[in-house]
């Protein structure tokens, strides 16, 4: 993966998720959306490495229609304090992002399936969505996965994580 050069680092906020293991301050911030094969790649290679990092969305529907789709989903879940779980479960089968497999990943996660179901689908979640993909546009991101360490932004998959 090659360094796109210094950027400033987006700064975190109370509303982002941090996924890991580990404790201390998450030094990655990780631009991806749930469609993308590359996300997926990048997502286990963080899952053993067992630090902590900061996971934003960035759905690019222009090649991954289903992803916005799939990041209200996960904030949804988010509500119902599962965000994690279901970050993690559409990661393991990007092939079935539609609404059905979508009810039934919140049926599995215990769910309630109903608010789950109106949660995807209010405005406070499309905004929070709409928000992480506006700090990766201002940041400078213009592809999946882009993350950010130590203030350098680096796109693709990293050889070394």
């Amino acid at each position: 993966m090659g360094g796109l050069g210094s950027a400033p680092l987006p700064p975190l906020t109370p509303e982002d998720h941090v996924l890991g293991d580990g404790s201390g301050e998450p030094r990655l911030i990780v631009y991806a959306d749930y469609e993308c094969p590359y996300c997926a790649v990048l997502e286990q290679r963080l899952v053993r490495a067992g630090e902590p990092w900061v996971f934003r969305h960035f759905p690019v529907r222009s090649k991954h229609p289903r992803a916005w789709a799939a990041a209200c989903a996960a904030e949804a879940a988010g509500l119902q304090g599962r965000f994690g779980e279901m970050h993690a479960s559409l990661y393991a089968d990007q092939a079935r992002l539609e609404d059905p497999h979508l009810w039934e990943r919140a049926r599995a996660l215990d769910l309630d399936v109903e608010r789950f179901d109106a949660d995807r689908r209010s405005e406070a979640v499309v905004a929070r969505v709409r928000r992480d993909f506006e700090s990766g546009v201002r940041a400078g991101v213009v592809t999946t996965p882009t993350l950010f360490e130590q203030g350098v932004m680096r796109a693709g998959v990293p050889a070394d994580t």
